[in-house]
């Protein structure tokens, strides 16, 4: 097999609503698809979401990696080859990760097509759904209270709540929304936007919450005070933006800095690089979570195939489409009650793009 052209599209999407984190506030995303096509009639498709605090990229660089680097070096090449593909690309993309990713999504849905099985399938088919928890940016407490009763609704059984960016309201926020919602599974996302002492006090004062998941209290650049975070609290410690390499996630992991790692595709580079960060995750008994950024469901359907391909990835957030607005894609997988199934169509399922 051969691929005989490579195509895409940016797609510069808005949200429904603007939501804020600790370091930002986000209206909008761009999301670009690549369409490469091959000798053999099968066409597979790729997401890319840059993000500048994520990803390290902006959508001009992602544009520019696809015209200069991409396009040329695809042409002519066997996706079956797609580990020598994607070292090469790698070292040529110098870090453009949801690049990198897009190449990666694009070559492993070629080659489940082929084999005429779901991606999740030709990954290993560990598990045939998976729940999924929705996020609450950073809003006042009666606007958090009001989304978390829609959410809950429309049937999730697990909220994710951003703070980081005022403690006392984020421990409020947090003992209200479990005493309106005492059965909802609840995680808090701090977005590097806590001291170690603001991380210790706020388990404290929510212990009776019984959060689920810390994820990434502390900034990124001192991840030695996210390990003295994990020392000192008794719920689980997650690391986000710490980890965007395999090295990454091997110093922390060796360290004993973390519980556990979200892996985004977006951000570590694509599925065979979530793979190797896994393995790392799962050797030092580690429990991983597969999250997403602002992505159309093309992304998400890819960060659903690979969650529910290994038996050590044990939780997703994987709701970034449902804030997009004309999202192009359907029907890639299904929703119910907050649990994300896919579909059983050969690679990420009917695309009609």
């Amino acid at each position: 097999m051969k691929i005989t052209h490579i195509s895409y599209e940016r797609l510069d999407l808005a949200l429904s609503e603007p939501y804020t984190i600790a370091y930002e506030t986000i209206s909008k995303t761009t999301n670009f698809i690549l369409k490469i096509e091959t000798d053999s009639s099968i066409v597979g498709y790729g997401c890319a979401a840059p993000d500048v605090v994520v990803t390290g990229e902006t959508a001009d660089v992602v544009e520019s990696a696809i015209n200069d680097m991409i396009i040329p070096y695809l042409k002519g090449k066997d996706p079956f080859t797609y580990g020598h593909i994607l070292l090469t690309l790698k070292s040529v993309l110098d870090f453009r990760s949801s690049a990198l990713a897009m190449v990666d999504i694009a070559m492993h849905d070629i080659i489940s097509r082929k084999a005429e099985v779901p991606l999740y399938k030709y990954l290993g088919g560990y598990r045939q759904s998976i729940a999924t928890s929705i996020t609450i940016g950073i809003l006042s407490l009666d606007e958090t209270l009001r989304h978390a009763t829609d959410f809950v609704k429309q049937g999730f059984s697990i909220l994710k709540i951003k703070g980081g960016s005022n403690l006392q309201e984020d421990i409020a926020k947090m003992l209200k929304i479990r005493e309106k919602f005492p059965e909802i599974t609840l995680r808090f996302d701090g977005n590097q936007g806590y001291s170690v002492e603001e991380s210790v006090t706020f388990v404290k004062e929510t212990t009776t919450v019984g959060i689920e998941i810390f994820e990434q209290p502390t900034k990124l650049e001192g991840e030695e005070k996210l390990g003295e975070v994990t020392d000192r609290v008794h719920i689980p410690v997650m690391a986000d933006e710490s980890i965007k390499t395999l090295a990454d996630a091997f110093r922390l992991a060796q360290n004993m800095h973390i519980d556990m790692v979200n892996i985004k595709l977006m951000k570590v580079g694509g599925i065979l690089e979530g793979m190797h960060i896994n393995s790392v995750a799962k050797s030092a008994n580690l429990e991983a979570m597969v999250g997403c950024i602002d992505e159309c469901a093309l992304g998400i359907s890819a960060g659903l195939h690979f969650a529910l391909s290994r038996p050590n990835i044990q939780f997703a957030d994987l709701d970034g489409h449902l804030d997009i607005l004309n999202d192009p894609f359907k029907g890639l997988f299904t929703i119910d009650k907050g649990v994300l199934y896919p579909t059983d169509s050969p690679g990420l399922g009917k695309i009609k793009f």
